[in-house]
């Protein structure tokens, strides 16, 4: 009994955002679609809004990406046009702050954290979890979003229009593709401009928010 309860008060203390990665499949091999040198995250999953936006101070500690299986002969291809084998990494975003005085700028983030890069290739076919060799921080506000520097098979296509996700390309050419429009740089700043219905991004974030202390903290007396 004791065993149990221990472990029920520690799964209580982790969340998950973007959930229900089974509900979709990755487009490869049939019309395989992939994520191409970007950074993006979705804004939109069904009826719910904002599902990587966070509303809690936290770390973030694992991400889940589900991967298709492209042939080889569709792996030849992406290496060749987008930069070489398929990478992911996992990135925190902060709104942008104007200087004081300025208008506020909207959709644009700015870059404070990201994981390291992970390769893929040996995963295809799977829904690989990877845990960070250092937890990011997270605040309220901040979105969790993934940098693809090369191409990742982590795309579901074809969906519902309540299915839709924001790209750091340039907003004046949202679908060229070509473009190598991933934030990577960490304090940079980029406008999230490009916005795509019936497609989601297949990624799962694990955070664990911080505890919330049941007693109040005493301060000293100044006496």
């Amino acid at each position: 009994m004791a065993i149990f309860a221990v472990v029920a008060v520690a799964s209580g203390r982790v969340s998950e955002l973007g959930t229900t990665l089974d509900g979709n499949t990755a487009a490869c091999p049939d019309n395989c679609q992939a994520i191409n040198q970007v950074s993006g995250f979705q804004i939109q999953q069904g009826t719910r809004k904002n599902p990587y936006r966070l509303r809690s101070y936290g770390k973030v500690v694992a991400f889940t990406v589900k991967l298709g299986a492209p042939t080889a002969q569709q792996i030849s291809f992406y290496n060749t046009h987008f930069g070489g084998p398929s990478q992911v990494e996992l990135t925190v975003l902060r709104p942008y702050v104007t200087a004081k005085g300025q208008p506020k700028q909207a959709n644009k983030y700015t870059l404070v954290g990201a994981s390291p890069v992970f390769d893929l290739p040996n995963y295809f076919g799977s829904s690989p979890t990877f845990a960070l060799p250092r937890p990011l921080t997270i605040k309220p506000g901040y979105i969790v979003g993934i940098t693809v520097p090369t191409w990742a098979p982590a795309f579901s296509v074809n969906l519902a229009d309540d299915m839709v996700w924001r790209s750091s390309r340039d907003p004046k050419n949202c679908n060229d593709v070509q473009q190598d429009a991933a934030q990577d740089i960490r304090g940079s700043s980029r406008t999230y401009g490009c916005v795509y219905k019936t497609a989601r991004l297949l990624y799962s974030v694990t955070y664990i928010p911080d505890p919330k202390p049941t007693t109040p903290t005493k301060t000293k007396s100044t006496k």
